[in-house]
């Protein structure tokens, strides 16, 4: 959220944060963005009789605030396909994995766990099933030998920092067609360099 923040500030940014909503009210990144003159709204997911009443009253304040996009980060939820079908399109996440491999919790621990030599993170349209949705963008990190979890969700992270604002923009400038499945870049994509692990 923070990074996401911090890019919109830049000039010609295409993309305005018009509030911060958290369904924890103690969350570290309210007072954030609190200070930084932001919308702050916490929604306590316990003082709503189901997850569908918690929904409805995340969606009103979507609308309330003006949002025309929604912008997952470290909402730890799975949202209900009524508000994903009214924010349909028009919501994104971004989960610590390349999907669609290791959805879910406790990604890193399971990518050591068999094995795997290059994780990352994922950029994703918003779907009714957890971790699902039309890829946007991905970001590739080595799995060094010595690595716990931790020290690998270090670096995934800083991954994370740079590829969603990057996204995020792309997507709020309308340079993707999107169907039910897969995300088409509308722009020239150029081929990066490809990451070997162990490095060749």
């Amino acid at each position: 959220m923070m990074a996401l923040v911090e890019a919109a500030c830049r000039p010609g940014y295409p993309a305005e944060i018009v509030a911060v909503i958290s369904n924890r009210p103690q969350a570290p990144g309210l007072a954030w963005a609190r200070d930084r003159g932001l919308k702050t709204i916490a929604l306590d997911h316990r003082e709503y009789a189901s997850r569908e009443s918690f929904d409805d009253a995340l969606h009103q304040s979507l609308v309330d605030a003006g949002a025309e996009l929604v912008a997952c980060a470290g909402f730890m939820r799975l949202m209900t396909p009524k508000l994903v079908d009214r924010w349909r399109n028009a919501m994104i996440n971004i989960h610590p994995s390349l999907l669609p491999a290791f959805k879910g919790l406790n990604t890193h621990e399971r990518a050591l766990v068999a094995g795997a030599r290059i994780t990352g993170c994922t950029v994703h349209v918003v779907r009714p099933k957890m971790d699902e949705g039309p890829i946007l963008g991905q970001a590739a990190v080595p799995i060094l030998d010595g690595d716990t979890p931790d020290l690998l969700a270090e670096r995934v992270l800083a991954a994370e920092h740079r590829l969603y604002p990057q996204i995020l923009s792309l997507f709020a400038a309308d340079q993707y067609d999107i169907d039910e499945q897969v995300a088409r870049f509308k722009g020239k994509h150029e081929a990066g360099s490809t990451l070997f692990s162990p490095k060749l």
